[in-house]
This record gives C-alpha cells, structure tokens and sequence, in this order.
C-alpha cells in the first residue's frame, strides 16, 4: 500500500494515473460515439442499445460510477498538475518564445480541458439528469412512451431542434479534438510508450482519433437538427 501511495502521490505517479483516466475516457468516448451515430442509421436499433445500457446492472452502477469517477479525476489533476507546474517555473524568462518549443494545443490543454469540462457539465443537464430523474426518481424503468415506443431517440433528437444547443456542441466538439491533439500521444508518452519505430505511429493514429470522433459528433448534432425540422 505504501508503495501505490508514493507511487501515485509523485509527479510521474500522478502522470501516469492521469494518462490511465485518459485512456479510459477515449474507449468510452469511441464507444459512446458509436451508440449516437447508430441513431443517424436505425431510430429502432438506437432505442433498443439505448434501453439495454440504461437497464443494464453492469453499466449503471459499475461502469458508470467508474466514468464518472474518471472524469471527475481526469480534469482535477489536470488542473493541479498545471498548478503546479507553473509554481515549479521559479525563472520567469523575459522572452519566452513557447511556440519554438511546443504546440499551441499543448500550450492551452488547461483550456481547452475547462471548456470541455463545461461542455461535459450542459451535457449531464441534458442527458443523465434527466435519465436518473425518469428512473430512480419517477421510478419509470420502461423506457417507453405514451404510444408504446421508446423514448431514446425522441429525447436526443429533442435536444438538438435548439440552434443555440447545437452551436454549443459543434464548439464543445472543436476544443474537445484540440485537447486531444495533443493529449492522445501525450498519454501514451507518461505510460512510457516512447519507441523511435512507434511513436510516429501512435502520433498518426492520434490526430485521426482526435479529428474524426469530435467530427463525427459534430455530425451527429447537425444531422439530427437539420432533419428534425
């Protein structure tokens, strides 16, 4: 035990602990893509997994408990791991030309991570507050509505009649790729993944990851805006 709290109470420690978060949370945003752009293809197939992850033991209080978890941990070390890299920084240069040095996604992740973590925010208000409301709260484990279908799809569509919501989303989505521009490889990197033959590689299959999720929930949100009217 002693060794897992000095591991984890060290600069790599928490590095890497945070990189595991991350990782985690790239699975679960690919998975979570996955779901949402099934409603683009098939309104019933969408309902269906939809009902099977909202009822499901496993994922309702295993999984989920761990994401949130994660989330939650993943944006509060990023931000006291920047906190304290900034008080490490005792000489402050006169002329510090950062851009020489680093990317500007690495640059602004704290950023680009608090808008994300904004985003994530509206994105509980409009989607798990009110699924734990119509279920722990209401009591309702159906999942159906007055006419006997169920109620998935017509609340995502719902959402995104909202112009206004579906701007916020569409900027949301262009920081979240920003943040991971950077950060995908940079998770690798802290869990030691540094090799001449596949950093290039991992650096390649981030900036695709990092482009085509967010891209595709950008197209998600307008699809579904532009077909609800």
């Amino acid at each position: 035990m002693s060794w897992v709290k000095n591991t984890f109470s060290s600069s790599v420690g928490r590095k890497f602990a945070m990189a595991l978060s991350a990782l985690f949370l790239m699975i679960f945003l690919l998975q979570h893509f996955t779901i949402n752009f099934i409603s683009v293809l098939s309104k019933d197939t969408f309902n269906e997994i939809s009902h099977f992850m909202g009822t499901n033991a496993l994922v309702q209080f295993v999984l989920q408990p761990v994401l949130i978890f994660a989330v939650v941990y993943h944006f509060v070390m990023g931000f006291v791991l920047e906190i304290k890299n900034r008080n490490a920084r005792e000489v402050k240069y006169a002329m510090n030309k950062g851009s020489a040095n680093s990317t500007w996604f690495s640059r602004n992740m704290i950023v680009s991570g608090a808008v994300v973590l904004a985003f994530l925010g509206l994105h509980f208000y409009d989607f798990w507050i009110p699924e734990i409301n119509v279920k722990y709260v209401q009591g309702d484990m159906s999942g159906l509505l007055a006419d006997g279908s169920f109620r998935y799809y017509e609340e995502l569509v719902h959402k995104f009649v909202d112009p206004v919501r579906v701007g916020i989303y569409v900027v949301a989505f262009v920081l979240l790729s920003m943040h991971l521009l950077h950060g995908f490889a940079s998770a690798f990197q802290s869990m030691g993944a540094r090799h001449a033959k596949y950093t290039p590689a991992i650096k390649k299959l981030g900036n695709i990851y990092a482009i085509a999720i967010p891209a595709g929930f950008i197209f998600i949100a307008l699809f579904h805006h532009l077909t609800s009217h």
